[in-house]
């Protein structure tokens, strides 16, 4: 099978190399592809840059589009100690200033989106335009039991797991669980096998990216929970600070999004000052999945509108 990187990218899959928010030298792989504004990708928990597949060569007709996978996911870097809460935050300002790029219009999705947004709050200059797909930043659970079931299970047996390579010992039982999940996140089909390979690849090819993702859904259950107990944490400071984004905000959702409802996007979408909400009929929560083609004429109509 061709690998995805050299079909999707002119240079195929490239590396930079950061400091992460830890103080060590991480390698982060990523491609670009097209010529013009930067416009960079930013995956969601538990998926890498194939995530945009159905994105790249649509906006390479406009712009720079430029996809990474964050530390911890895809092809990068996965090591296997933890970091605080906000890692992310940190190090996508430095993948940024790795790439040399001053401002871009950024597009997150997911869990993620909170990345997104803080970063525009405490580095506004870097965020030209803003888009936020299904990017809850008032969860009130985890959406799923499989993510439930990590935040409780111990660490040190997920290394274990890993060390033994059970993923991919156990490679069809890794690919079934994977389509299990997607399943939920999508409402107008399966998820194609060939997808479903490349999207289970790194789980099942490389060491530690089980360790990785567990660490960050336990990262996410103490957000929620400190979250609905009302005690201080990142969540909350974004929150406190949403109306500070000035930059042109565009917040994207599938109607029949299961994971996080729509009333997340409206409550979004009024706390920003300079925002449009858009609501996809008939989509999930992966909207780059499930209704690419909408997805992509909503966005290019926001970035024309706000002439970016």
């Amino acid at each position: 099978m061709q690998d995805w990187w050299q079909k999707q990218f002119p240079q195929g899959r490239q590396y930079l190399k950061i400091t992460d928010a830890r103080g060590n030298p991480v390698q982060i792989a990523y491609g670009e592809k097209g010529r013009g504004k930067p416009l960079i990708f930013v995956h969601g928990l538990g998926i890498w840059s194939i995530s945009w597949q159905h994105n790249i060569d649509f906006f390479a007709q406009y712009y720079r589009v430029i996809c990474f996978d964050l530390k911890g996911y895809g092809f990068s870097d996965k090591p296997a100690y933890p970091d605080k809460s906000g890692y992310k935050i940190i190090e996508l300002e430095r993948i940024l200033a790795a790439l040399e790029i001053k401002a871009a219009a950024v597009v997150t999705e997911s869990v993620w989106g909170a990345v997104g947004l803080a970063v525009a709050e405490e580095k506004p200059e870097l965020i030209d335009r803003l888009i936020v797909i299904g990017g809850t930043i008032f969860p009130k659970k985890l959406p799923n039991i499989g993510l439930k079931i990590m935040a409780v299970i111990p660490l040190s047996l997920v290394r274990i797991i890993d060390i033994l390579r059970l993923p991919k010992i156990l490679a069809p039982l890794t690919r079934w669980n994977l389509r299990q999940i997607r399943s939920e996140v999508v409402v107008r089909g399966e998820i194609p096998p060939e997808d479903v390979y490349w999207q289970a690849y790194p789980y099942i090819n490389f060491l530690h990216a089980s360790t990785r993702l567990v660490i960050d859904v336990k990262q996410a259950a103490a957000e929620i929970s400190c979250l609905q107990q009302q005690k201080p944490c990142l969540l909350s400071k974004i929150q406190d600070k949403l109306e500070t984004i000035t930059c042109p905000t565009l917040v994207l959702w599938g109607a029949k999004d299961r994971w996080f409802p729509v009333t997340e996007a409206r409550k979004l979408d009024d706390r920003l000052p300079n925002s449009r909400l858009k609501i996809i009929p008939d989509c999930g929560h992966d909207v780059s999945a499930d209704c690419p083609d909408e997805m992509n004429q909503i966005l290019l109509e926001f970035l024309q509108d706000t002439d970016y």
